[in-house]
């Protein structure tokens, strides 16, 4: 498939952390819980292994396979969403998360890919992606996320 026939959303910031403590912030639950909105991830992060994102009350948001791990350098798994019935219509996604140490900084940039032109998912998550990293960002930074709620 073509470059241009996919839909991507790209996100990247940079976070006064260590690639350590942002790797562990990335995969470890009781971290994703804090900024992720009361959701974590969950895997014991290995090539081939499944992964999810369930919600405190039980509900799987989305859920998929690890397909690349790198720590604390990159992170890639395919993406499947199961709360929205349009966005699990178009099957799974690609997300990759990747890890560059810039001195005191770590630069993240985070690429979430899906092979539907004009996917449903990617604009869903052009607008989460950002809330959350910037609790990531917060929480790693201070102590403290921005929003605790959807």
């Amino acid at each position: 498939m073509s470059e241009a026939a996919r839909s991507t959303f790209v996100y990247v910031t940079y976070i006064r952390t260590s690639a350590e403590k942002l790797w562990n912030a990335l995969t470890q639950p009781e971290f994703t819980r804090q900024y992720w909105l009361n959701a974590e991830f969950s895997s014991d992060w290995q090539p081939g292994s499944t992964w999810k994102l369930q919600f405190a009350d039980g509900r799987i948001a989305d859920h998929g396979q690890v397909l690349e791990v790198d720590p604390p350098r990159r992170l890639v798994v395919q993406w499947q969403h199961e709360l929205r019935a349009e966005l699990k219509a178009e099957g799974p996604a690609r997300c990759s998360f990747d890890l560059e140490p810039m001195g005191e900084v770590v630069k993240l940039t985070v690429t979430h890919t899906s092979p539907q032109p004009d996917s449903k998912l990617i604009v869903a998550v052009s607008g989460g992606w950002p809330r959350i990293l910037s609790n990531l960002k917060s929480l790693l930074e201070t102590g403290k996320v921005l929003m605790t709620e959807k």
